[in-house]
C-alpha cells in the first residue's frame, strides 16, 4: 500500500513539469527550462523505475516465505507461494492471508477437502471444487477481498480480522481468526522491506 502512494506521488511529479510548460508562451521557454524539465523527468524515471524494483523484490521475498514455511513443513502447496502474493496484492489483502487460511483449513493441502478437487481452503462448506488449485488461491482471494458481487457483503471494506470472522465465524469454530493469524505471524512479518541498495 505504502508503495502505491509513492509511486503515485513520483507519477504526479512528472506531470507537474509537463502541466507548467503547457501554460507558458512558446517563445519563452529556453533551453535551460527544457533541461530542467528533462532532467527532472529523467530523475523521476529513475525513482519510478527504482521503486518498482524494491517493490518486486519485496513480492518475491513475501513469495519465498510462503514457500519456505510450506515446504519446511513438508505442505503440498509449497511452490504456489507467488500465485498467493499475487492474488493478496490484486486484492488488497494481507499477503499472508490465503496462505494461513490454507494452513489452518488443510495443513496446507495435507488434507484438502475429499468429495472435491484442489480445494484446500474448505472454501463453501467442501462443497465446492476447482480445476486447479491456483482457480482456487485465485477464487479465494477474490471472495476475501470483497470483488465478487454475491459474497461481497461479507467481506467488501473489512480487516483482516473481520474476514476471517466472515469467513468462519466465532460461533461456529471460536478463535479461528485468531488461530490464522496466529499462523500468518510465524509465516512472516506484515510488512516486509527490501533495503533501497539492493
Amino acid at each position: 500500500m505504502e508503495n502505491k502512494k509513492i509511486i503515485r506521488f513520483v507519477e504526479s511529479l512528472i506531470l507537474l513539469p509537463i502541466a507548467t510548460m503547457s501554460s507558458v508562451p512558446m517563445g519563452s521557454i529556453t533551453q535551460a527550462t527544457v533541461n530542467i524539465v528533462q532532467n527532472s523527468l529523467t530523475s523521476q524515471t529513475v525513482l519510478s523505475e527504482k521503486l518498482n524494483k524494491i517493490e518486486e523484490l519485496a513480492e518475491r521475498a513475501k513469495a519465498e516465505a510462503i514457500d519456505l514455511y510450506f515446504k519446511s513443513r513438508s505442505m503440498p502447496l509449497a511452490g504456489l507461494g507467488a500465485k498467493m502474493v499475487l492474488e493478496a496484492k490484486k486484492h488488497e489483502l494481507d499477503w499472508r492471508l490465503v496462505a494461513a487460511i490454507a494452513v489452518r483449513e488443510s495443513t496446507g493441502g495435507k488434507h484438502a477437502c475429499k468429495k472435491v478437487e484442489n480445494n484446500p481452503f474448505g472454501w463453501g462448506s467442501c462443497k465446492i471444487g476447482f480445476d486447479s488449485v491456483e482457480e482456487s488461491i485465485e477464487t479465494v482471494a477474490r471472495n476475501l477481498g470483497g470483488n465478487n458481487p454475491k459474497t461481497a457483503r461479507h467481506y467488501d471494506n473489512k480487516s483482516t480480522i473481520q474476514i476471517l470472522r466472515a469467513y468462519n465465524p466465532p460461533s461456529i469454530v471460536p478463535k479461528y481468526a485468531e488461530q490464522v493469524i496466529s499462523i500468518m505471524n510465524v509465516i512472516g512479518p506484515a510488512e516486509i522491506t527490501v533495503p533501497e541498495n539492493a
